[in-house]
């Protein structure tokens, strides 16, 4: 009887998941239709060219039923500007990017770049017009000029100049076929640290001016995490960068930086002169890494 009553209620569960399950295929259904929706009002076509980011009392939720994750957000992120993220974990970082892509809509307030509130934007212009480095590398199945080009809009030489930026030029070019070599599932014939740089030449190529790096070097080594550094540094010095940070020592050299906690901005500044004022949160954190 015990057994009987167990397998009724699984079965209850997973019929009641079939049901969350198409009410959630209706909900994504209606945001990829909103996805090709033409902007509501006529954007300048030099809109993004400054690369400046303001968040006016932002604040953000993940359902209608939970509390705010992001609260009252008034952040300024000037044009070429190199910005660190940083707090606890569950503080808001990743959210705050994810907010930018707008992958969550807003409960209240405005983000808006160069002046352009981005919910009047269709999501497949915003989200082409902002690079990405994910923590975790991404690959797909082809070959590597269909993972750095995907619709052809670049020339080999283009291609291969993004990969001599990222120290990938002569990995590739060992390699039988060259840029027409196979990628395996998930990049799985290339280090951890190969695919990282490989995502790099990618954003290299789109060449936009609003870059979001997602502790792009948390899983990798430290000579891949220089090399890396060094090629942000050298290639988007006239791009707004935002970089969330789990490793304190990423941001360290930023303009600014800000701290995060329980979904808000509790302090912003620049990061050596925090570190010179012992009360500061920056400090604070700095201090326990250096415990830890």
């Amino acid at each position: 009887m015990c057994y009987f009553v167990i397998r009724l209620l699984i079965d209850a569960a997973a019929r009641f998941d079939s049901v969350k399950r198409v009410a959630e295929y209706i909900k994504v259904g209606e945001e990829l239709q909103s996805f090709e929706i033409e902007p509501t009002t006529n954007l300048s076509p030099t809109w993004m060219d400054i690369g400046h980011i303001m968040f006016e009392d932002y604040s953000m939720r993940y359902r209608s039923d939970l509390p705010n994750t992001l609260k009252k957000i008034h952040l300024q992120v000037l044009p070429g500007q190199k910005l660190g993220i940083a707090g606890r974990s569950g503080s808001g970082k990743s959210s705050l990017g994810l907010a930018l892509f707008r992958m969550v809509e807003p409960s209240s307030g405005t983000i808006s770049i160069g002046g352009q509130d981005i919910t009047e934007i269709s999501l497949k212009e915003l989200r082409s017009r902002i690079s990405i480095i994910p923590q975790d590398p991404v690959l797909f199945i082809g070959t590597i000029r269909y993972n750095l080009d995907p619709f052809n809009n670049y020339t080999d030489e283009q291609i291969w100049s993004a990969l001599e930026n990222c120290y990938m030029k002569n990995a590739i070019t060992a390699l039988k076929n060259g840029l027409d070599s196979d990628v395996e599932e998930d990049g799985k014939n290339f280090s951890v640290g190969q695919r990282q740089l490989l995502c790099l030449a990618r954003v290299l190529l789109r060449a936009n001016k609003i870059l979001v790096l997602d502790e792009a070097t948390s899983s990798v080594d430290a000579e891949t995490d220089s090399l890396i550094q060094n090629t942000i540094n050298q290639c988007f010095t006239n791009c707004t960068i935002m970089i969330i940070a789990h490793r304190l020592n990423t941001i360290v050299e930023c303009d600014k930086v800000i701290i995060m906690d329980n979904g808000k901005v509790v302090e912003e500044g620049i990061p050596n002169e925090l570190l010179k004022k012992s009360n500061s949160k920056f400090y604070k954190l700095w201090k326990a890494r250096e415990i830890m």
